[in-house]
């Protein structure tokens, strides 16, 4: 037996192809006219506040950025995103508080360092302490051994290794 989701009924978009008989050559759902008609009448305001006038080259390029913003903000969104939770998961991010990534504090420089040209001399009084029993100095180091059971695997088979 075969179970049928509701999955086709979702993937119904509401769009409007325009007036019978004279539909457009885009389909369009309802959420992306409003999201044109949003984005145009901005566009065309920061247009004027900019300092460009109004003509047919400023229009063309509002619908061209409109064109371009629209897809991209319909693209993001789908019957399991909605617009209004794509609005507000935007609006979160850029209100949720940050971790500060900036130090405290200045450059870290070593001028304040001072430093002499020759080593200082030991102090009259103090007696040198004896190295330690583990340091390097004190005992020459001899050649290790290899222990004579020691054998080596080649390819499977073990041989005793040569001296």
């Amino acid at each position: 037996m075969r179970i049928r989701t509701d999955d086709e009924v979702y993937r119904v978009d509401a769009v409007w192809l325009g007036p019978p008989k004279a539909t457009f050559p885009w389909r369009a759902r309802y959420v992306s006219w409003g999201i044109g008609l949003a984005v145009f009448f901005l566009t065309l305001t920061v247009e004027r506040r900019i300092g460009i006038g109004i003509g047919f080259f400023s229009v063309a390029w509002a619908l061209v950025i409109t064109v371009a913003i629209t897809r991209l903000v319909g693209s993001r969104i789908s019957h399991e995103r909605p617009l209004g939770a794509v609005v507000t998961m935007w609006l979160r991010e850029l209100t949720s508080p940050r971790q500060t990534s900036a130090g405290q504090g200045g450059a870290v420089t070593a001028t304040r360092i001072k430093v002499n040209g020759q080593r200082p001399l030991p102090k009259p009084g103090r007696r040198q302490l004896p190295p330690a029993p583990n340091s390097p100095g004190r005992h020459a180091q001899q050649p290790r051994r290899q222990a004579a059971s020691r054998t080596r695997e080649v390819r499977g088979v073990r041989t005793p290794t040569r001296p």
